[in-house]
């Protein structure tokens, strides 16, 4: 097991080790104290030693299935714990949810769409919410409701492309940042996406139609020159 420092202590089960390893810089980057472990049984242990404030759970380990722990946590601990899941795990997803999770996110995930969820978990969590309180986060008259999977702008639902809505949560998320093309491919389409970069050129264009007023003369999302995109709006 290995950690590191605090703006909560999360607790990542997962035996992929490059997948482990990149929430666990991603979520210590953000100033969690993390700790990782890979085998079902070393992570009741873990808990069983040091009861974290959340748990990132993969259902398919060894030693012990993700269900297995998530069933024996939940015995003794209200901890928030969201599970990590392959898209075809369906079944495995609603019975996580009726053993106790708090949430799911798919494999691939956006990082930064995982970093908000854990935030938004342990922001509920220490104030006596419920997972129905839905997170939700706006600017420039875009909003983005990341529970439902909705985004209104200027008051109208629209409709976005798993990636279209992804690379504005990756934007929005950062409000007045600027976001580097190569993070936007990597949080977007994967650390090791090999494909043609201009991919991300003709996605901002799509998202633009919809989110901007005039989509040739771009207010919200701007290109910063050889760099990337930023998104600007209170």
């Amino acid at each position: 097991m290995t950690t590191t420092s605090s703006g909560g202590s999360i607790l990542i089960v997962e035996d992929e080790v490059a997948l482990a390893e990149s929430v666990h810089f991603a979520l210590e980057v953000e100033g969690f104290d993390v700790a990782t472990v890979g085998d079902g049984r070393d992570a009741l242990t873990a808990v069983r030693a040091t009861p974290p404030d959340l748990v990132l759970l993969d259902l398919m380990l060894p030693g012990l299935s993700g269900l297995d722990v998530l069933r024996t946590v939940r015995k003794d601990h209200r901890m928030p714990v969201i599970i990590l899941t392959a898209k075809d795990a369906e079944a495995d997803k609603v019975l996580g949810l009726e053993l106790g999770a708090d949430d799911y996110v798919t494999k691939p995930f956006s990082m930064r769409e995982l970093v908000a969820r854990v935030r938004s978990h342990l922001r509920r969590s220490r104030l006596g919410g419920t997972p129905d309180d839905s997170l939700v986060i706006a600017g420039g008259g875009v909003e983005m409701d990341i529970d439902r999977h909705e985004v209104r702008v200027r008051g109208t639902e629209v409709a976005l492309r798993p990636k279209e809505f992804d690379l504005l949560f990756a934007l929005l998320a950062r409000k007045g940042k600027l976001v580097t093309r190569d993070t936007l491919i990597s949080e977007v389409w994967g650390y090791d996406y090999m494909g043609d970069t201009k991919t991300l050129d003709v996605h901002i264009k799509r998202l633009r139609q919809k989110v901007e007023s005039e989509p040739a003369s771009p207010e919200l999302i701007v290109t910063v020159r050889g760099l990337g995109y930023r998104f600007l709006g209170e």
